[in-house]
C-alpha cells in the first residue's frame, strides 16, 4: 500500500461492546491497511505484569480504567497504528477526548445477540463472570451507546466473516475522509 496513503496517515481506533470484533477484525484491517495492530487489553496485561481478570480480581475495575487510559495515552503518541481498544475505554471522557483528537474512531457496532453468542464462547471476560451474557450486553448497550455514538465512524456489522467488516470499514474511512468540510 502507498505510504502516503490518507487512511494510513492517522491511528485508527476500534470502538464498541465487547465480542463485536475489535481484536479480530483490528488485526485483518491492519494486515490490509499496512499498519502495525496493537490491542489495548495486551498492552495492558503487559504493562501491569498480570492478566485482565487477575487485576480485575487483585486491584478492581477502577485500577484497570487507569492502566487502560494510561495505555491508550502512550499508544496514540506514536506513529499511525490500528488500535482495538476495550470495550469501556471510550466511557472514559480523558480517553475518548484523546482518541477523538489523536486518531479516528470507529464504532463496531453489532446486534446484541450476535454479541451474546459471540462472547459466550470465552471465559476470559471478568464483566461476564457469573453473569448472563444478554442480560450485562443490554445493560452495556444502554450505558455506553451515546459515547460511543461520538466516534468519527460507525460500522454496523453482521454476523459475516471478519474480511467483510474489514471492507466496511476501509469503504466508510475512506468516505469519511472525502466529506466535504462544513
Amino acid at each position: 500500500m502507498d505510504p502516503s496513503d490518507p487512511l494510513r496517515a492517522r491511528t485508527i481506533t476500534l470502538v464498541g461492546l465487547m465480542g463485536s470484533g475489535k481484536s479480530s477484525v483490528g488485526k485483518r484491517l491492519a494486515q490490509a491497511l499496512d499498519l502495525p495492530f496493537r490491542d489495548a487489553d495486551e498492552e495492558v496485561e503487559v504493562a501491569a505484569g498480570r492478566s485482565i481478570p487477575e487485576i480485575f480480581a487483585q486491584l478492581g475495575e477502577p485500577a484497570f480504567r487507569d492502566g487502560e487510559r494510561r495505555v491508550i495515552a502512550r499508544l496514540l503518541e506514536g506513529p499511525p497504528i490500528i488500535l482495538a481498544t476495550g470495550g469501556g475505554a471510550f466511557m472514559n471522557p480523558e480517553t475518548r477526548n484523546l482518541i477523538k483528537a489523536r486518531s479516528v474512531s470507529v464504532w463496531l457496532k453489532a446486534d446484541l445477540p450476535v454479541l451474546a453468542r459471540r462472547v459466550a464462547r470465552k471465559d476470559n471476560r471478568p464483566l461476564l463472570t457469573g453473569k448472563d451474557p444478554m442480560t450485562v450486553l443490554t445493560e452495556q448497550a444502554e450505558a455506553r451507546y451515546p459515547a460511543y455514538g461520538e466516534a468519527d465512524i460507525t460500522v454496523e456489522t453482521g454476523d459475516s466473516p471478519h474480511q467483510v467488516t474489514v471492507d466496511q470499514v476501509i469503504r466508510a474511512l475512506t468516505d469519511w475522509q472525502a466529506r466535504p468540510l462544513t
